[in-house]
């Protein structure tokens, strides 16, 4: 029998809702002014709390930012159970693949998990950052993914390039971070999704 699951009430509730609240507070500080110049008074300021009650909740700044991280991967999470997918596993459907890599890039449209990103992705290149770690991996797992997937596409003769899917998972990695980027300038006139869809149609088969 699986187990019963319940749902949280009095201090537990409080407190959990208390630390979405501290961990989405810091999503936004991060992406305004970087890890390293962010205080942990800062945060209980924000969050209207006191310091010692941010203590309670996390000892240091490092736990923190990997909070935060962790928040931000259970979004990414959800976005592809919503497709049906385990995380960063490529679909063996030819067309959901297709779709998946116009829908990514649009997927995280949120002001502040993009901030976050473009702000310590940026600090985390110093190897004595403590998300360095965490962003080489991550880089290396994008780019991982989407080799798969273009070598999907030029197995199944979907691709018009001579170009080894690795380059283009490189290439596509660096458009998704920076399309982004410009979004945060002109969000009302940036059109992300035509100009993924332009790149892709330059080198796959029957892209919509």
């Amino acid at each position: 029998m699986p187990p019963v699951v319940t749902k949280q009430r009095g201090p537990y509730a409080k407190t959990a809702a208390l630390r979405l609240k501290i961990l989405e507070t810091c999503l936004d500080m991060f992406g305004e002014t970087g890890f390293h110049n962010m205080t942990m008074k800062d945060v209980a300021q924000r969050v209207g709390i006191s310091n010692t009650g941010l203590l309670h909740h996390f000892a240091s700044k490092d736990e923190l930012l990997f909070g935060v991280l962790g928040l931000v991967d259970e979004r990414r999470k959800r976005f592809f159970l919503s497709r049906g997918l385990g995380v960063l596993m490529v679909p063996e459907d030819i067309g959901e693949i297709k779709s998946l890599l116009q829908t990514l890039v649009t997927s995280e449209l949120d002001p502040g998990l993009i901030e976050l990103h473009s702000t310590l992705a940026a600090e985390a290149t110093s190897p004595d950052h403590p998300a360095h770690e965490s962003y080489r991996g991550r880089y290396k797992n994008l780019v991982t993914f989407f080799t798969e997937a273009f070598s999907a596409l030029a197995r199944d003769g979907e691709l018009k390039t001579d170009m080894e899917p690795e380059a283009l998972a490189a290439m596509f990695v660096a458009l998704k971070d920076g399309l982004q980027i410009q979004w945060l300038y002109e969000r009302d006139t940036a059109r992300l999704e035509r100009h993924i869809n332009l790149f892709l149609r330059s080198f796959v088969n029957r892209i919509n």
